[in-house]
């Protein structure tokens, strides 16, 4: 289901406090229709939506709508209702990264700007002002360039994966894959999407376990199967972090996760920048004025934190 698809026509109750404020009158507002996945997904979801609201309101001259779906198609289709709408602008998180040509020709077509956010897409880059993302195979790269670092003896990888066909699980996937066929003390234990939920990971990982296969690492796509993953390896009395039996990695940087890692037991947790609004609200910005964006597509800056290394401050400032 497109989880509180809302009319790309006005602001609902699902924008931000203080929407309805009197900035002018409606047809005066900036028009934005913003394509999202389910803020329930994961700390970073929550993080990015907020940011989003906190900003496309009334105060700051923009009449917003919000659709949010972890599915392509149904995404797809809130794009097409928000053109239909009229929208000034359509701002899209693709759940998946094939797919959006028609919508994206549609909306061109009709006038409509669209900005790319989060995640990337395959379509020609005429099809859209800029893409404002993180670079996933990169958080991937540093990621597998840590393990590698740890110099174990033989790799038995617990592989947990994001929804199929996100750039996220493509780019976390990919070198990881890369890496288990160039070297055959890597190995992959099970790899297995739980779709961004710490339930579905709590499920791989007893499956895993009951199965009598030995590992040492859980490789997870985002902080909360990482979180999962851990209770049940906690259940089982495994041990886990540094200096442990099974080294534990994660992707988002939610603070309670960087707080694992500072308490030692986590081991690698890799930064997903969620706030990229600043840079679409100064595109539109710019847009409005007749400027074209700098740059077609601007990478969010990231890091990835070890548990060696991380401190508090590391934590307080990177923490979402």
């Amino acid at each position: 289901m497109v989880f509180a698809l809302c009319a790309c026509s006005g602001q609902t109750g699902n924008a931000a406090d203080g929407a309805g404020a009197n900035t002018g009158s409606t047809s005066e507002r900036i028009k934005v229709g913003i394509i999202n996945n389910d803020p329930n997904e994961s700390g970073y979801r929550t993080a990015n939506d907020k940011d989003m609201k906190n900003t496309f309101t009334a105060e700051n001259g923009y009449d917003a709508s919000f659709a949010y779906s972890l599915k392509n198609d149904e995404q797809i289709a809130a794009a097409q209702k928000c053109i239909q709408d009229e929208v000034d602008y359509l701002l899209i998180s693709a759940a998946g990264t094939s797919g959006w040509d028609s919508v994206l020709k549609d909306a061109q077509a009709a006038g409509i700007r669209v900005i790319l956010f989060d995640r990337t897409i395959d379509a020609d880059d005429s099809l859209y002002e800029a893409s404002i993302v993180s670079d996933m195979a990169k958080e991937g790269q540093t990621a597998v360039d840590w393990l590698a670092g740890q110099n174990l003896d033989t790799y038995n990888i617990i592989h947990i994966q994001g929804v199929m066909g996100s750039a996220a699980q493509i780019g976390r996937t990919g070198a990881l894959n890369d890496k288990v066929a160039s070297d055959s003390n890597w190995n992959l234990v099970t790899q297995q999407t739980a779709e961004w939920n710490a339930g579905t990971a709590q499920q791989i990982v007893q499956a895993a376990i009951d199965s009598g296969t030995s590992f040492n690492v859980i490789y997870a796509e985002n902080d909360d199967m990482a979180k999962g993953a851990v209770q049940v390896l906690d259940k089982a009395n495994i041990s886990h972090g540094v200096g442990k039996d099974v080294i534990v990695m994660g992707f988002d940087c939610n603070k309670w996760a960087l707080e694992e890692l500072l308490a030692g037991n986590w081991n690698y947790d890799g930064q997903c920048n969620p706030f990229q609004v600043s840079y679409i609200d100064a595109i539109i910005k710019d847009l409005e004025n007749g400027k074209a964006p700098s740059s077609k597509v601007i990478v969010m800056d990231e890091k990835g934190f070890d548990a060696a290394t991380i401190t508090q401050e590391d934590v307080d400032n990177y923490g979402i």
